[in-house]
């Protein structure tokens, strides 16, 4: 695709996705004209999929219920909509359908969109596996998600439920990331995030750990003796051991090629907390401090109610995070190169390799670490550019299938 155009084929669709991942890549200003560019092709992305694959709406129930987690509301907080306590039960139940009246309730006194509320009863679970795009049940065969069955001998709807027996079914993911904290681009497949979730837990329980996480064991005097294995030739297989004696698990699991996630902290099981890494940049700057954004929360957001936390590090501006991922980004930062010896560091003003090998020595961390430091805190990108992309992490991970 040589210019953005609308978007009228699957060709097109894949053409389009391609140049968004390039321009997303760039991290370029909003402001920028290929900020700008990537903002209308977005549009774009969005407008074909809508038309494509139209995300199903949930359940008025799971609606009802959703709202009602949301609000902390009890079912008896909603026999003003619904008209008794009895009438409640039945409705949320599934015994009895919503009348028009209760709809209108609901919508004017939940903010639930009518359109939710009068959505028919799902035909089954088969329905939703059919709606699967069938590049993404391919990429997952080819990742190895179903074992040794294959499109070939199974259809695409065996297939995944075997894939999701874990959880039931797709659908306690696609709650839990309604739930979720969620950083990551617009462009991200939700589909392709629940499937990726679930084969970081599968990869999880093949984990051998006795130990249990205990909650306040992870703080920054912890983070930055962590960090300091980041010196060591193997680190981020040092950093997967050490934390294993702490109850947590290190999963490593390439991104789809419709999501842009670094990483994410599943809390699912609280005595063994998961961390997953996608690795989507090659470089060890972006391991460790995208490992130690996932410790952050796992460290101040353990008791938040979250399971799940979903990260795209780069490619993200930072005017439009949350607090628990500003907070996140803090306590990672902090651990890497902390503010007083950053205020104080000649590199604040001259971002040589010079500077950023003796701070990177003072401090006992890897110097691409203190590299990627410096850029970002700096917003000077276009230095030290060698030192980080000279510094691997796949190659520590040559089991896992990367996208050439």
């Amino acid at each position: 695709m040589g210019k953005i155009k609308i978007i009228k084929t699957e060709q097109d669709y894949q053409e389009a996705l391609k140049l968004a991942e390039k321009l997303i890549g760039h991290d370029p200003d909003p402001d920028s004209t290929e900020g700008e560019q990537l903002s209308l092709l977005s549009t774009l992305i969005q407008d074909y999929e809508a038309r494509a694959f139209p995300e199903a709406l949930p359940s008025p129930i799971e609606a009802i219920k959703f709202r009602m987690d949301q609000a902390g509301l009890k079912p008896t907080d909603l026999i003003p909509c619904l008209g008794s306590r009895s009438r409640v039960s039945e409705i949320l139940s599934g015994k009895r359908q919503l009348t028009i009246d209760m709809i209108r309730s609901l919508s004017e006194g939940l903010g639930i969109p009518a359109k939710v509320l009068i959505k028919q009863p799902e035909l089954d679970e088969e329905s939703e596996y059919q709606n699967w795009d069938n590049h993404l049940v391919a990429e997952m065969e080819v990742r190895g998600y179903f074992g040794s069955a294959s499109l070939k001998k199974s259809n695409k709807v065996e297939l995944l439920k075997n894939f999701f027996s874990l959880v039931g079914s797709p659908e306690p993911m696609v709650v839990m990331l309604r739930k979720s904290n969620y950083r990551s681009a617009p462009l991200t497949n939700k589909r392709a995030l629940s499937a990726w979730a679930v084969r970081v837990l599968k990869k999880s329980q093949k984990v051998k750990i006795t130990k249990k996480f205990k909650d306040g064991s992870i703080d920054l005097k912890f983070l930055q003796e962590l960090v300091k294995l980041s010196q060591k030739e193997n680190s981020p297989i040092g950093a997967r051991e050490y934390l294993k004696k702490y109850g947590i698990i290190l999963v490593i699991e390439p991104h789809f090629s419709k999501t842009y996630l670094d990483g994410a902290t599943i809390l699912i099981n609280k005595d063994n907390p998961v961390i997953g890494l996608t690795l989507r940049y090659d470089r060890l700057d972006n391991f460790w401090f995208t490992l130690l954004h996932e410790l952050a929360h796992i460290a101040l957001h353990y008791k938040s109610g979250i399971n799940l936390f979903y990260d795209e590090i780069e490619g993200i501006k930072t005017i439009n995070l949350d607090e628990k991922e500003k907070e996140a980004d803090a306590l990672a930062e902090e651990a890497i190169l902390p503010s007083a010896k950053w205020e104080i560091s000649p590199a604040r003003l001259i971002p040589s390799s010079m500077a950023a090998n003796s701070l990177a020595n003072e401090l006992g961390v890897h110097v691409a670490l203190i590299a990627g430091q410096i850029r970002h805190k700096g917003n000077k990108y276009i230095y030290l550019n060698k030192i980080v992309t000279e510094a691997k992490v796949r190659n520590y991970f040559l089991n896992e299938k990367w996208n050439k």
